[in-house]
């Protein structure tokens, strides 16, 4: 991406202010991490369970942040979601390992092209492309960390935001058999890559009707794309919400005893 249009690109994909620095509280209880591979470097937060076990098995989810959280501090990565998955009753009733990967500044985790002016952007999502540099570490990283003794391998989940909402379609398109559910909040896909994970991931799907970033007819012709290629998605759609409609997702009842069902 051209850095004439990084700057309207990042202050866009934000649709409301965030703070400089994540909660006290997220920053101390997810672990630092980064995983290296081919001189790229891939920074991590870890949440373990509690009375986390290495002798046991355990579910793991990864979370893909937004645009806006791009860099290296390794702490952007949490605004969106990482509180959730502190609360008290959550962490008992789901006792997984949650992964927060940070993609790099100048990076995306799918391979998209984005064009813009000064009010608006046009997505177009690609099809059998090779994978960006971030989605490449992400991937290696992933085949990496399910190596792990304490990795259930038949409960692994993936999940984003906006540019984490399309890297969410992305990877499970590029690794179906791993993923045992997904959900993508505000993203969208090529609708030929449907048939990839349509009958092998189950999959929520989010959007806010209001949305000026990524419309949300990126959605919608997924949600038509998956059932026409026989799957059997869910579909969100908040009538009032513009971007952030993350936060209503996050704040969904039934998305994490929804994810946490499925297995392979």
């Amino acid at each position: 991406m051209r850095k004439k249009i990084l700057m309207p690109f990042l202050l866009c994909f934000i649709s409301v202010a965030i703070p400089v620095l994540v909660k006290a509280q997220a920053t101390a209880t997810y672990d630092r991490g980064n995983f290296i591979a081919k001189g790229d470097t891939l920074p991590y937060r870890i949440l373990f369970p509690l009375n986390f076990d290495p002798a046991k098995k355990y579910p793991v989810l990864f979370v893909l942040h937004g645009a806006g959280e791009r860099g290296n501090d390794n702490q952007a990565q949490l605004i969106h979601g990482g509180d959730l998955f502190l609360k008290g009753q959550v962490r008992q009733q789901y006792p997984a390992i949650v992964i927060f990967p940070q993609c790099p500044k100048d990076g995306f985790w799918s391979n998209v092209k984005v064009k813009t002016d000064s009010s608006s952007f046009t997505f177009t999502f690609q099809t059998d492309a090779p994978p960006t540099k971030a989605m490449h570490a992400l991937m290696a990283f992933i085949d990496d960390f399910l190596d792990k003794p304490y990795a259930d391998k038949h409960h692994v989940y993936v999940g984003g935001l906006s540019m984490g909402g399309m890297g969410t379609f992305e990877i499970i398109g590029r690794e179906p058999k791993i993923f045992a559910a997904a959900f993508a909040i505000c993203g969208g896909d090529n609708t030929l890559n449907a048939k990839k994970y349509a009958k092998k991931v189950p999959l929520w799907i989010f959007h806010g009707a209001k949305d000026k970033t990524v419309s949300p007819d990126h959605s919608q012709v997924m949600v038509d794309a998956i059932k026409a290629a026989g799957g059997d998605p869910k579909f969100t759609l908040y009538p009032n919400d513009d971007h952030d409609s993350w936060t209503d997702a996050f704040a969904e009842p039934e998305l994490l005893p929804w994810l946490f069902s499925h297995s392979k």
